[in-house]
């Protein structure tokens, strides 16, 4: 089972924490590459949180489900303007079973990491099959693992470094896993928050869409569809559920 990272003391704060994530421009992109792809067809979020792509999404006149475990998150979400109007079901996104089936599965600002385990991150891949329509496309939105910025011997690499926060990715190489460090000043005290992940390598990512049944229909740098080269800090992919299964 997931262990919920995002109680009342994250979920309080998360929108605050993120608000680079919320910038107009950042929110449009992505949403409007899920639109396009969704079409008039239902669309499912994995780890929906606070809402911040599901929300306007739905203002897009698509209907939006989102699966998340933590009950904090989802309670932001639903105190917002138009959070009513997404369905939510509280669960392990990697697990957890609608009776519907969706256009568009997706996971954005490296959820998938979440899944601390391969075999968690696997059976998240089944799940999303499982919701897919024939041709529905699954979209992963993951940074790719910043190894090449660790100097021999290290395992810690600074995120984020301003008067007011500071994070810290340290990582543990034989096991892909990572925890993020957090520290912020807020209301004149300092704040603290560790959250562990597992980073997943983008082939490593295909190879668990195949066991699945999905096949790669396409691999971008950013959500504006730039080139995914070997110097992309992250990438959005999306894979295919082939017609006829």
């Amino acid at each position: 089972m997931t262990t919920d990272h995002f109680g009342e003391d994250v979920a309080e704060g998360y929108d605050e924490s993120v608000a680079e994530m919320f910038d107009i421009t950042v929110v449009e992109a992505t949403v409007g590459f899920l639109a396009e792809l969704a079409g008039n067809g239902p669309v499912l979020e994995l780890g929906v949180g606070t809402g911040r792509v599901a929300i306007p999404l739905s203002g897009r006149g698509l209907v939006v489900h989102g699966i998340d475990l933590s009950p904090a998150m989802i309670a932001r979400l639903r105190a917002k303007t138009g959070g009513n109007a997404i369905s939510v079901t509280e669960g392990d996104f990697a697990t957890t079973r609608l009776d519907e089936k969706f256009s568009v599965v997706y996971l954005v600002f490296n959820t998938v990491m979440n899944l601390t385990t391969q075999e968690a991150q696997t059976a998240c891949f089944e799940n999303a099959a499982h919701h897919l329509l024939p041709g529905g496309r699954f979209v992963v939105e993951v940074a790719v693992p910043r190894l090449r910025r660790l100097p021999a011997g290290e395992t810690v690499v600074p995120f984020l470094v301003t008067p007011t926060r500071l994070g810290f990715d340290e990582y543990e190489l034989a096991s892909q896993r990572l925890v993020s460090h957090h520290y912020s000043v807020r209301e004149g005290r300092l704040e603290e928050h560790s959250i562990p992940f597992r980073y997943v390598w983008p082939s490593e990512l295909d190879l668990m869409a195949r066991i699945a049944g999905l096949n790669l229909a396409g691999r971008w740098a950013d959500w504006d569809r730039r080139p995914f080269t070997a110097d992309s800090d992250k990438h959005v992919s999306a894979w295919e559920r082939p017609h006829g299964d």
